[in-house]
């Protein structure tokens, strides 16, 4: 592990900083599948319900690592109940098949890219910007990572749009398989992780409770880390808490930094100016929450 402090070290030539800034603009690139009306009307088509998100979200994500059951999805998850998970997951493939849903996220992603970015969909800056985060998404490493490894199985799509939320979405989840080592690394189980980012600020509470956890699990999970001294008795973390979880972001930083490796300094700074137009029309789009459980912009 590199040493220094926050996201201000390097990992082999890439600056964590870089690292992070990078995951922030392809987060909403990939997790606008979960929020496209596209994405809910094929998923509807299927079956699923779509009063909320939760009936798709978890067999769209899910679906790459073909019809599993709810304890693996809870194991890949991390942070969701293990009760939320099984209520939809375990009738999710008899609704419909894997397959069917990864070609119904697909065509919804196909039409929600298209919505969003109009002609820029067919840009020559998205062919680019498509081109490059494709190589770095095949350069990953996905040993110790299923739910990156699931998505780079799949194949590759034709067209530029889809190929820059594919390679989004691999890293995206490279990323994320990274970042469940590191809690486990700190000490931290799935409700005390997210009692322990609430507690830093990175988003309410309220919000954290959508994962599925009882009042009583969660007092449990923030009296645990009272005990080690990570947070006090209303919730808030204490300096050691703010450095643990300092430790858990710089860690999951220095893991998703190899992949970047695969391009130069010159072509990561043309990558974040490509990216910048179409990061700008999601979050125009107005389809995602204005907060989010990754605590993207406050750690």
């Amino acid at each position: 592990m590199i040493q220094g402090d926050g996201a201000a070290g390097v990992e082999a030539g890439v600056e964590l900083g870089e690292v992070r800034r990078l995951w922030h603009l392809l987060e909403p690139l990939h997790a606008v599948l979960y929020y496209a009306p596209e994405v809910f009307e094929e998923a509807a088509a299927l079956g699923y319900g779509t009063g909320e998100r939760w009936p798709t979200y978890f067999p769209l994500r899910a679906a790459p690592l073909g019809a599993v059951g709810s304890e693996r999805v809870s194991s890949a998850f991390y942070s969701f109940s293990p009760r939320m998970v099984a209520a939809h997951m375990d009738s999710a493939w008899l609704t419909a098949s894997p397959t069917d849903v990864l070609k119904a996220r697909e065509q919804g992603m196909d039409r929600a890219y298209r919505a969003i970015f109009g002609d820029r969909a067919a840009s020559p800056e998205l062919v680019e910007a498509a081109g490059l985060l494709r190589r770095v998404a095949e350069s990953a490493n996905t040993a110790g990572r299923p739910m990156a490894a699931a998505n780079a199985e799949l194949a590759w799509p034709t067209a530029p749009h889809l190929q820059l939320w594919h390679a989004a979405t691999i890293l995206r989840e490279h990323r994320g398989d990274g970042h469940l080592a590191a809690l486990l690394v700190a000490g931290l189980d799935p409700v005390e992780a997210l009692v322990s980012f609430a507690a830093i600020g990175a988003a309410s509470v309220e919000r954290f409770e959508s994962r599925g956890w009882s009042p009583a699990e969660w007092r449990a999970a923030r009296e645990r880390l009272v005990a080690r001294g990570l947070v006090i008795e209303s919730g808030t973390a204490t300096p050691a808490g703010r450095d643990l979880r300092a430790e858990v972001e710089r860690h999951t930083d220095e893991l998703a930094a190899a992949p970047w490796r695969t391009l130069t300094p010159a072509e990561r700074s043309r990558l974040t100016e490509l990216l910048g137009e179409f990061w700008v029309a999601v979050l125009g789009s107005g389809l995602l929450p204005s907060e989010s459980t990754l605590g993207i912009g406050k750690v």
